[in-house]
């Protein structure tokens, strides 16, 4: 009994050193996936108030929420298992999945510059009058969701590469625990940009001249900082859609294009001394923003010639 309870003692003790290992693996991979996925991160966070702002203020958050369960749902149900199942069984198909997801994106970003270059619009806009608030906003919800289920998909991918070394049970839990903390760092973001004229309305009725100062510059910065961020939301979906697209052709054997994106960025860092990366990193985002308005320009005709067609056959 004695020699048998020390070698259940051990077993555990081996387990334990395992499970221990095996969570030290975890938390590298988040590290390693989160810092990796900055940058669409923060795409995400400029794109999203895009879909909310404009709403009545007791909207905002129900709307964010709905976002933010949709986005959930996106990460932990539709793309964490064909995440693993696709790294496990057929991970040549990831590459032109996430390629198109890029397309759709760039179709997206394309779509809105053709409306603000004076194109014509499609479906309700909140400058128009809503004759369906209810409709109307489960429409914005679904759209964003959509949004960020490529924006998501992208954010996986990026994960997955970083911990695709690991155990599956790893890579599965780095996945989700990568899924939930963006989520919810990025959906909080954008509670609290949307909210923030709010809080200033709140400041300015509070005693005090600080107080009250503060609450009418938060007042008059939130439409400046509400419009940019929706020029900035634009520009990232044709960036990370174009990004996206230029990094699946080299990928496929198709380099050509990445490599005069690289180029530019190199030459951009040299010329520019110490800010080199900074203005090297511009470069190579404004060339992947040019291949997304291009190649979602494209589209974007394409699709409203086909739906003007099909109008006109009804």
């Amino acid at each position: 009994m004695p020699s048998g309870l020390v070698a259940l003692l051990d077993d555990v003790a081996v387990i334990a050193r395992a499970a221990a290992a095996s969570m030290d693996d975890v938390a590298a991979g988040v590290a390693k996936a989160g810092t990796k996925a900055a940058g669409v991160v923060i795409d995400d966070a400029a794109v999203t108030p895009g879909y909310v702002t404009g709403f009545t203020p007791d909207r905002e958050l129900p709307i964010i929420w709905k976002i933010t369960k949709g986005s959930l749902f996106n990460k932990l149900v539709i793309l964490l298992p064909v995440a693993l199942l696709l790294s496990a069984f057929l991970p040549m198909a990831i590459t032109p999945i996430l390629m198109a997801g890029g397309l759709y994106l760039a179709f997206e970003g394309a779509e809105k510059v053709l409306e603000k270059l004076g194109g014509e619009k499609h479906g309700e806009t909140l400058d128009d009058p809503v004759s369906d608030v209810a409709t109307f906003e489960k429409t914005r919800v679904a759209g964003a969701i959509r949004t960020d289920l490529i924006l998501s998909a992208e954010i996986m991918a990026i994960a997955l590469s970083q911990v695709e070394d690991s155990s599956f049970i790893a890579r599965a839990v780095a996945l989700a625990v990568v899924g939930v903390l963006i989520t919810i760092g990025v959906y909080g973001a954008v509670a609290l940009i949307v909210k923030m004229d709010d809080v200033g309305l709140h400041l300015t009725k509070k005693p005090g001249a600080s107080a009250q100062a503060l609450g009418r510059g938060l007042l008059k910065a939130m439409p400046i900082v509400l419009k940019v961020l929706g020029s900035v939301g634009t520009v990232a979906m044709l960036w990370v859609g174009g990004g996206i697209i230029l990094h699946g052709l080299e990928e496929l054997g198709v380099p050509g294009p990445a490599h005069v994106s690289h180029g530019i960025q190199h030459a951009l860092a040299e010329a520019t001394g110490p800010v080199g990366p900074v203005f090297g990193w511009l470069g190579y985002a404004l060339a992947s923003a040019v291949v997304g308005l291009v190649l979602g320009a494209v589209v974007a005709v394409i699709v409203h010639l086909v739906a003007k067609a099909r109008g006109k056959g009804h």
